[in-house]
């Protein structure tokens, strides 16, 4: 009898000790995700196991098991997360995006992952009850996008679905995604401008930068959205006049890169390109941003490469 209770004394630490462990991992991916900023790691190898663990940690908490099918939208749809941890899927979504983003940057599984970040933004958004009472087809998504209020789970979806379509643009056209992600970014952009360093406002440039001609390509109005989100650029934004927004724009050196490979290239102005692009390799990556600046200079140097062919 002595030998059995102390067995299950045994069992019963284990279990404590492992739901301690998950807890104090659930707590550390919280803390790396901080709201409204970026992933709180450095671009390294250590920095991709600590955001693939906080990816572990956080679907954990969210009820996925070996079973799970991740790619799969009536499987996110089935999954049961209590909806105060609502705030975990719009994580999942921004670590799946960063994954894509920067660690699977040209490499196989960025289209995977941004899957599942999308996915993971969709869960959030139909989380809430307003949204999911209103889009009961998918003809209503946008009426739901705009009564949103979680600027989260809008700019993640939104995110991951606009660099899902990267790999099927004419797919994206025929399914009529751009409507649905012009509405998601616009709402992030109307609740919180911002948030994330300003991201809306990249994402808009790009997004108009981005666009084949033949789908709306609209230079002018990329400019218009990168315009606020930059320092020093008289030449390009004197009708802005409200420009710059922030005076510590340029400390996040995305803001000059979406300039240069969304506007400035599209126009062909391989010069100035070249100028921006050498300028934020110059640049420090300082302890402000560490992971997206040290990223945006090897984009940076990419660009570079490509737009030196035409000088």
């Amino acid at each position: 009898m002595v030998k059995k209770i102390g067995f299950l004394l045994g069992i019963a630490l284990l279990v404590a000790g492992s739901t301690a462990c998950a807890d104090e991992a659930l707590e550390a991916a919280i803390a790396l995700i901080p709201d409204g900023g970026d992933v709180a790691i450095h671009y390294d190898d250590a920095g991709r196991a600590a955001l693939e663990a906080a990816i572990g940690a956080l679907e954990a908490a969210a009820g996925v098991t070996a079973a799970f099918d991740a790619m799969s939208e009536d499987a996110y749809t089935a999954l049961g997360v209590p909806v105060e941890l609502k705030g975990l899927a719009s994580k999942l979504s921004q670590a799946y995006y960063t994954l894509g983003d920067v660690f699977l940057h040209n490499a196989d599984g960025a289209r995977t992952a941004f899957e599942k970040g999308r996915l993971w933004g969709l869960k959030s958004l139909r989380m809430n009850p307003a949204f999911a009472q209103i889009e009961t087809s998918p003809s209503k998504f946008i009426d739901a996008v705009k009564q949103e209020t979680d600027v989260a789970a809008l700019y993640w979806t939104y995110g991951n679905w606009a660099r899902k379509d990267e790999f099927d643009i004419l797919g994206a056209v025929f399914r009529n995604d751009p409507p649905k992600l012009l509405a998601l970014i616009e709402r992030a952009l109307a609740l919180q401008p911002s948030y994330v360093n300003y991201g809306a406002y990249r994402s808009l440039a790009a997004y108009y930068g981005s666009l084949p001609a033949m789908f709306g390509q609209d230079l002018p109005r990329a400019l218009s959205y990168i315009c606020p989100v930059l320092i020093d650029e008289p030449q390009y934004c004197a009708a802005c006049v409200a420009c710059p927004i922030d005076p510590h724009a340029n400390e996040y050196l995305e803001n000059r890169l979406i300039f240069a490979q969304y506007y400035l290239m599209k126009k062909s102005e391989w010069q100035e390109a070249a100028l921006v692009l050498r300028v934020i390799l110059a640049e420090p990556v300082g302890d402000l941003h560490p992971l997206y600046n040290a990223f945006d200079q090897v984009l940076a140097q990419e660009l570079l490469t490509e737009v030196e062919k035409h000088l």
